[in-house]
């Protein structure tokens, strides 16, 4: 029998709200191309369930919490944020309401994230978490983690990627890729967003990920070292992107979907920005289908697109048009249709360490 979930100590204990606080629950709406489906709908039923939770909690603990606010969906992930919202009825600028917020939870479509770490550091105190693709089935998954051990886990990760001054990668289909790793601090998304919470205020929950955006070339006479080969498996069919120097530069396959991906990549060049080397480690989650829980899961994922929001160097200035902007993940779990058969980290002193094999981490 599926344990109760309660919403109330996860709160509590992620958050740590206190008295005098200002709480922020956000949705996005569906509207036009962006069509609405069965999951997004309980996204929002979701919402209204945080939002009653945080107002009981708010009465017991002194804080207090904003009406609902809702905005129409950006249709992309990571893309910037509409000027307008509603709350209680009312158009309100998101950027006002967020400047008198301290706590901002986000459980949307489309990814809040990138927005609302600008506005985290416009707003030094804003702390948020962003829940794009939320659903109900992981109260019984990845949000019934251990958030301790996560924080732990996590935390290990990031140091040994900050660390690092390189990833070999070893793909099982015998592909290989090399990460560089210069110039770049990790972060951990460790499930804690106290008041105190150093460095980027924003977490994903569910969380349980290290991640680091690779060193995109941008100091003169040091191009980046990342290139190699990256295998995804659409389907049935495997699609091969060769990297160099940090960038998509080719799709290689003869079926629909490399073709679908040339053409994506051929829109916008910011796209084939490889953003993310990421290391998932809450042991609670599965793929469900949802980025927001599969890159939780234990092992390897890697994002391409936007990376300033991780500590890179391309943001929504560096696409043709906003409407093109996106950060999108790829997971390779233990049991996947691809798995990672190798991760070696280099480090500055001359030394490596493997830290999964086989899919699975050496190192916990």
């Amino acid at each position: 029998m599926a344990q109760s979930f309660d919403l109330e100590k996860l709160l509590i204990d992620v958050f740590a709200p206190q008295a005098g606080e200002k709480v922020l629950v956000m949705s996005d709406l569906p509207h036009g191309e962006c069509a609405d489906n069965e999951k997004w709908a309980e996204r929002r039923e979701m919402a209204r369930e945080w939002h009653a939770a945080f107002q009981r909690l708010g009465s017991k603990l002194g804080f207090s919490v904003h009406p609902l606010l809702t905005y129409p969906a950006t249709g992309a992930h990571s893309a910037p944020l509409p000027e307008e919202g509603e709350m209680d009825g009312q158009r309100v600028r998101l950027e006002d309401v967020l400047s008198d917020t301290d706590i901002a939870v986000a459980l949307t479509e489309y990814s809040a994230t990138a927005p609302l770490i600008s506005f985290s550091q416009k707003f030094p105190r804003l702390r948020s978490a962003s829940m794009p693709g939320i659903m109900r089935t992981m109260e019984q998954t990845a949000l019934a983690a251990d958030y301790s051990e996560v924080a732990r886990k996590s935390h290990i990760l990031a140091e040994k990627l900050s660390r690092a001054t390189g990833a070999k990668v070893e793909f099982s289909t015998g592909h290989q890729m090399y990460f560089d790793l210069r110039n770049r601090q990790a972060e951990a998304d460790d499930g804690q967003l106290h008041a105190d919470k150093k460095g980027i205020r924003l977490i994903n929950l569910p969380s349980g990920e290290a991640c680091i955006a690779p060193y995109e070339g941008e100091v003169e006479g040091q191009p980046s070292r990342t290139k190699g080969i990256i295998p995804v498996m659409y389907g049935d069919e495997l699609v091969l992107f060769r990297v160099q120097e940090n960038r998509i530069v080719e799709v290689m396959g003869d079926g629909p979907q490399a073709a679908r991906q040339r053409d994506y990549f051929a829109v916008d060049q910011a796209r084939c920005n490889i953003a993310e080397l990421g290391l998932g480690c809450n042991d609670k989650a599965i793929i469900s289908g949802s980025v927001l829980e599969d890159e939780k899961v234990l092992g390897l994922h890697w994002a391409y697109g936007r990376s300033d929001h991780i500590g890179g160097t391309v943001g929504v200035s560096a696409f043709s048009d906003p409407s093109h902007v996106v950060h999108y993940d790829t997971v390779y779990p233990k049991g996947g249709r691809i798995e990672i058969a190798s991760l070696v980290l280099e480090y500055e002193e001359g030394t490596s360490e493997e830290i999964i094999k086989d899919g699975q981490y050496t190192i916990f």
